[in-house]
């Protein structure tokens, strides 16, 4: 009975984690670029009661008794599926329709990935740069922040599906200004490690990124200027989700009620 205690705590300790995700997931339904997160339980230890013998007859027993001894949390994976493609006025908004990801420069120097394509133009020293939303360098296909001349009109620079920044020539039409922002891959995004304002890093399970712009062995992703990359959250599944976790955390505290009624029980046999 004791052993049932313990195994039905795991029990709530992991739907307790299951629920956060889902909590997680909808408080991030209307984040852009935010990728959908599972929780992935596996089983602990056995503890063998009886092994394979024969009985007092001498017939053969060919299946032992185990007992398991409760649930964890192995990992919260995330779900790549492509978020639904937004409607945006703004022309530094961005969509991937593909595998990729914008590469930018953290405040402490490294890489960071997102596919929030919500991108702008801030005025520097050295002209006007283009960041997220949260002023962070994006990077080119070079792994070099985007920096145009502050003599440009901003409103008239436009991106293809390359990714290549173009401007208007004498007769209005879009030329390529020979830079083209960075788009990566990753052989395992899984693996990617998951940081706030829906950036990740690179990490051993991820692998190495792959730079769409010099890899020819993957295929390429296009940019989609004036859209915006929502989150793949589904609400009525994760609504789901969540009555399930709920009704798995009522079950393991009832077993550990009755646990504690049977306990209660063989103590009143003393008297």
């Amino acid at each position: 009975m004791v052993r049932s205690l313990w195994t039905a705590a795991t029990g709530m300790i992991a739907q307790q984690v299951n629920l956060d995700t889902v909590a997680n997931n909808l408080s991030n339904v209307n984040t852009a670029g935010y990728k959908t997160q599972v929780s992935e339980f596996k089983t602990l230890l056995y503890q063998t009661l009886q092994t394979r013998t024969t009985t007092a007859n001498g017939e053969q027993k060919p299946v032992g008794a185990q007992v398991g001894l409760g649930v964890r949390n192995s990992a919260i994976s995330s779900i790549f599926t492509p978020g639904k493609m937004i409607t945006s006025e703004s022309d530094t908004d961005f969509y991937i329709n593909g595998k990729g990801f914008f590469a930018v420069r953290g405040e402490d120097g490294n890489t960071y990935y997102t596919r929030n394509g919500n991108l702008g133009f801030t005025l520097g020293s050295n002209g006007n740069m283009l960041t997220n939303s949260d002023g962070l360098p994006v990077l080119n296909s070079a792994g070099n922040p985007i920096i145009l001349d502050d003599d440009l009109i901003l409103g008239n620079v436009s991106v293809n599906v390359d990714g290549e920044l173009c401007y208007p020539d004498e007769d209005n039409n879009p030329q390529p200004m020979g830079v083209t922002i960075g788009v990566f891959q990753f052989n395992n995004p899984n693996g990617l490690e998951k940081m706030s304002d829906s950036l990740f890093a690179q990490s051993a399970a991820s692998g190495q990124p792959i730079n769409e712009a010099t890899n020819a062995n993957v295929e390429r992703s296009q940019i989609l200027q004036g859209y915006l990359e929502g989150s793949n959250v589904e609400v009525a599944d994760e609504m789901v989700n969540m009555i399930v976790a709920q009704r798995a955390y009522e079950m393991n505290s009832k077993a550990i009620q009755a646990s504690d009624e049977m306990l209660q029980q063989a103590n009143n046999l003393r008297r």
